[in-house]
């Protein structure tokens, strides 16, 4: 159920008690009516009656008094239909707690549905994963498929020969996704460089969402992801960089412009 607003109920009430107090004032003027006369007729203000309406009662009465005269003079007295309906009329008043024009029915307010309940629909960020998300991610790997097949058409890349357990190459370095995390060994324990330090950078990556909930898709709105994450690609593009070109036989840091490039593909 719906709960009626503090001030329409404080409008009702005021509304109430001025009707109770003009029905107590009028009661004691229609007790004080008859004991004048009773043919004092109302004012228009008062009775709300129609003006053509008091027209005719005042006709029918001034005729009245008129019949009632030679009745008197011919010995008997007579009272017409007329001035019982002109009496009736009089008499025959609206409610004391009538509204304007005589009715009986008032309204209290119209309320608006907006100050009491909110029909606004809350706009929703959310999208079926089929077929919004996964028809992207076909078209995009679609893509991916159709640059490496092309790019193996016109790029080289043979296996090497067959590895000789007599004779290791120096350097021997490892795949160029790997060289990052071979590049570590050269600063830290295997435990370290292995095992610490990638959990923690794919640990903050993992926590991130949930460290930074803001939900704008502006950059300049998600800081600490950006910046936390272009923290991590650019250690990894770094480390890799320097283990491809910077290291030498024996992993020995070196210049490519002066003893040669030491990497294959």
């Amino acid at each position: 159920m719906t709960e009626i607003p503090e001030h329409l109920r404080k409008r009702a009430e005021e509304a109430r008690a001025k009707a109770a107090a003009q029905k107590s004032e009028a009661a004691p003027a229609e007790a004080a009516a008859p004991a004048a006369g009773g043919d004092a007729a109302p004012s228009e203000a008062e009775s709300k009656i129609p003006a053509h309406l008091l027209e005719r009662a005042k006709a029918a009465r001034s005729k009245a008094a008129g019949a009632s005269t030679g009745g008197d003079s011919g010995g008997g007295a007579s009272v017409t239909p007329a001035a019982a309906t002109g009496t009736a009329v009089l008499t025959a008043g609206p409610p004391v707690a009538a509204g304007p024009g005589g009715h009986t029915q008032r309204l209290l307010t119209v309320v608006k549905s907006g100050s009491i309940q909110d029909v606004k629909a809350s706009p929703q960020d959310k999208v079926h994963v089929w077929p919004h998300l996964l028809s992207i991610e076909f078209v995009a790997a679609l893509i991916c498929l159709s640059f490496v097949f092309v790019f193996s058409i016109f790029v080289n890349a043979p296996l090497l020969e067959l590895a000789d357990v007599n004779k290791t190459p120096n350097p021997s370095k490892a795949p160029w996704y790997f060289l990052g995390l071979q590049e570590l060994l050269a600063f830290f324990h295997p435990m370290v460089a292995g095992v610490l330090l990638p959990g923690i950078g794919l640990g903050g990556l993992a926590l991130a969402p949930y460290i930074d909930r803001n939900p704008s898709q502006k950059p300049e709105d998600r800081k600490f992801a950006i910046a936390l994450f272009t923290m991590f690609l650019m250690a990894c593009a770094v480390l890799t960089i320097i283990g491809s070109f910077f290291r030498g036989p024996g992993q020995l840091f070196v210049f490519p412009w002066t003893k040669g490039l030491f990497f294959e593909l």
